[in-house]
């Protein structure tokens, strides 16, 4: 073996990649680009730490604003039961839950064929800051409804402009990042949706106090306020969002080369790349196994997550008025953020995904019955600081292995994201109906504890799974083999010795 190829291979072993060097060796030093092949190995590991670093500076911080945007344009509504909404439009108990899961009607839906247009769109930052001004239009209007039926068309309309924000930006993620750095890159949007739910309530807390300026409402300050600030604030980071990696005018052409080419060398192939159409990704993610049992852990996952829908009434039923119940629902949120950096820094330093998962739904049960087996103020709130990590910390590592396993062809990882977000969120709806009869909650935490067992059950089945698929693989018998490209493994992950990790 040649020097440049031996730097090649030890390069890559360096940036993390962990291909095995026997059968792929050929292939990767053949993608190397024309760029990359006369530098060193320290050449390459220093500009692969500048080139994350650059892209930590200026893609996390946007995406990570616009989520806060998204998660109190959202939450928003909650905030505004404490103020008064409800008596303004005559609405009933039932009623507000239907206002808070109709987001989702339109929410759901819509994700699928937008993150699968996005894979089409060379400007994808463009396209999601865009769907962030109309929505922070939608949700400052939203003040203007006098009625319980103009409400429900607002907040439908809400969900179809929020629809391309998630499933977008976890796409648009993992086109930068790869394995070893995808999983902090997730956890840092949940930490920003953590802190914008915490930032909420302090900002909803405040903006409350102007019930009656003006002759306006409390709850109509809240939504004009804070839907303007996401208009202007989309507008500006329209300006600064970045391309995919192949076309990216932020970086250098070497960097460019390096973004993709370390993408293409633990996966296959890299964004701009391939030139699978929309709907031939679509049905190959339908095709997947693995996706219906994704799917069905999402569903549970989100059950659980619910709980953000209504933790200003959870907290507003330990019987503080409605200024100090807001300000109590930060520090969970707060404590959710550093929690999930931890799970994720574990995770990708170990390359694991299922004992936190495990772990989360074991430590959620136990928050489960603190509230429905006492009446206890502190025991109470003990179990609503540790439910938004245990009850939501699954997703994180549900999002990475989805984006991981189910990576190529790009048309079907985008296709299989959104619809594990799209169809899982469906919980969304139906659990919006569970959060009745205050304190104890039965029904609501009695059904999340069932979801949490049945979550256990799948992701362990799906753990079977992929593990089975890994030793047919290792086999290498061909009729083993082709078992597994039929299961959604592509002939060219496959000669590079790919293999389904973290389980």
């Amino acid at each position: 073996m040649d020097n440049d190829a031996k730097k090649s291979i030890e390069c890559e072993v360096e940036l993390g990649h962990d291909l095995e060097i026997g059968r792929s060796e050929t292939v990767r030093d053949d993608r190397r680009p024309d760029s990359l092949r006369g530098m060193s190995q320290e050449e390459i590991a220093a500009l692969n730490k500048k080139l994350v670093r650059k892209i930590d500076l200026i893609i996390l911080p946007i995406i990570g604003i616009l989520y806060i945007l998204n998660y109190i344009d959202r939450q928003n509504l909650a905030a505004a039961k404490l103020q008064g909404i409800m008596e303004d439009l005559n609405m009933t108990t039932q009623q507000f839950a239907t206002a808070v899961s109709i987001l989702f009607v339109g929410y759901l839906p819509f994700q699928i064929p937008s993150n699968l247009l996005i894979t089409k769109f060379p400007r994808p930052g463009l396209y999601i800051c865009a769907a962030v001004v109309i929505w922070g239009g939608i949700s400052a209007a939203t003040s203007a409804v006098r009625t319980y039926g103009q409400l429900l068309a607002v907040r439908a309309v809400l969900g179809v402009a929020e629809a391309v924000f998630f499933p977008g930006a976890i796409y648009y993620l993992s086109a930068w990042y790869t394995k070893t750095e995808l999983g902090k890159r997730i956890a840092a949007l949940y930490i920003a949706q953590q802190f914008g739910n915490a930032f909420g309530g302090l900002l909803a807390a405040a903006i409350l106090q102007l019930d009656g300026a003006h002759g306006i409402r409390g709850w109509q300050w809240l939504f004009i306020i804070e839907g303007s600030a996401t208009v202007g604030i989309g507008s500006i980071c329209a300006f600064f969002m970045p391309e995919f990696p192949h076309n990216s005018r932020i970086l250098s052409q070497e960097q460019r080369d390096l973004a993709v080419w370390r993408i293409e060398s633990e996966s296959g192939a890299a964004e701009g790349t391939e030139k699978e159409s929309v709907l031939k990704g679509f049905a190959k993610a339908l095709a997947d196994p693995k996706l219906i049992l994704l799917i069905l852990c999402n569903m549970l996952s989100q059950a659980q997550g619910s709980i953000a829908n209504f933790f200003p009434t959870l907290v507003a039923s330990l019987n503080f008025n409605h200024t100090i119940s807001l300000l109590l629902t930060a520090p969970p949120y707060i404590l959710a953020g550093i929690v999930y950096y931890g799970l994720m820094s574990w995770s990708d330093r170990r390359n694991t995904a299922y004992p936190i998962i495990v772990a989360c739904i074991g430590i959620a049960c136990a928050m489960y019955i603190i509230p429905m087996a006492t009446q206890n103020v502190g025991a109470r709130y003990f179990a609503m600081m540790v439910l938004p990590f245990a009850s939501v910390g699954p997703q994180l590592v549900l999002y990475k292995t989805i984006n991981l396993h189910l990576a190529r062809p790009v048309a079907k990882r985008a296709a299989a994201s959104a619809l594990v977000n799209a169809i899982g969120g469906t919980s969304n709806i139906w659990a919006s109906y569970l959060y009745y009869a205050p304190p104890q909650f039965y029904a609501a935490f009695g059904t999340l504890m069932g979801c949490a067992f049945l979550f256990a059950v799948t992701i362990t089945v799906y753990r079977w799974l992929v593990l089975r698929e890994n030793k047919r693989l290792d086999s290498g018998r061909p009729e083993e083999i082709a078992k597994v490209v039929k299961g959604g493994v592509t002939e060219e992950m496959v000669r590079l010795n790919w293999r389904y990790e973290m389980y």
